[in-house]
């Protein structure tokens, strides 16, 4: 499955929004006319000087939701490390294991070897979490029900129809356990809210070639989203080198000019 992001929803007038908490750090401007002449032009001249101020606090009274799908658990881990932000993740608690896809990283797909030793790994996991998950099961229904008689498939189908309140709790407490068999490839979906200011952080370290390959693109699809609903906002976003020097030091990628030209600032 393909990384897909959606912007779900965001500020009304971001750009105008922006520039009225501007207005008001540098002008006489009361709220009750915060909002007069501010037409495009005057707005987009407010955010440019923000912009070269260095002044950022302004953009964080603006905020973006985004719905992101097809990402593993590897790359939403280092998503949530990003702390000025909300998140809603699908719960591998609720969520039967066994129906998760799996993202398979570029380098090992296309690698015959690497990709044999991957799936059959991924296999011999799913399978091993359905064992896993309908063995607790079945060791809490005898539990319950104190029957250490009947064979498994029977006791579970018979508990199952006669006791679907207590049987869903009992798969639910399974699957607590049984997901720590579960790899970082499972998939996973995310809801997460930024404020403009936190996003800017965000693209700065994560669209850089040095960010991990799925994390990139996730960013990248993010911020073309953004340009689309903000385009002034976001215009000097991107990773670190479009303005200066790399921040990566010794660890940078050599690819400061195609990256600049990548992003327009050739």
């Amino acid at each position: 499955m393909a990384v897909k992001v959606t912007l779900l929803n965001y500020t009304p007038n971001p750009e105008q929004t922006v520039a009225m908490a501007a207005k008001l750090c540098y002008s006489p401007s009361g709220i009750e006319d915060i909002r007069d002449g501010l037409t495009e032009e005057k707005t987009a001249s407010f955010i440019e000087m923000l912009a070269d101020l260095g002044h950022a606090s302004p953009t964080e009274h603006v905020s973006f939701t985004f719905g992101i799908e097809g990402i593993s658990r590897a790359c939403s881990h280092q998503l949530v490390r990003h702390r000025i932000a909300s998140y809603s993740q699908q719960s591998q608690r609720y969520v039967d294991g066994t129906k998760f896809d799996f993202v398979t990283p570029p380098e090992i797909e296309k690698n015959e070897k690497a990709l044999a030793a991957f799936n059959r790994v991924i296999a011999q996991q799913t399978e091993a979490y359905r064992e896993i998950r309908d063995a607790l099961v079945t060791g809490y229904i005898r539990e319950f029900t104190g029957d250490g008689e009947t064979g498994d498939e029977a006791l579970t189908e018979r508990f199952r129809a006669e006791n679907k309140k207590h049987f869903a709790a009992f798969v639910k407490k399974a699957n607590e356990d049984a997901r720590f068999i579960l790899p970082n490839a499972s998939t996973t979906k995310i809801v997460c809210t930024f404020n403009a200011r936190s996003l800017a952080n965000f693209f700065a370290h994560r669209c850089c070639n040095r960010a991990q390959w799925e994390i990139r693109e996730v960013a990248e699809q993010m911020l073309l989203l953004c340009l689309d609903a903000a385009p002034h906002l976001f215009k000097n976003c991107g990773p670190s080198c479009l303005f200066g020097p790399c921040p990566e030091g010794a660890m940078c990628c050599g690819k400061t000019k195609e990256v600049r030209e990548k992003y327009g600032r050739g």
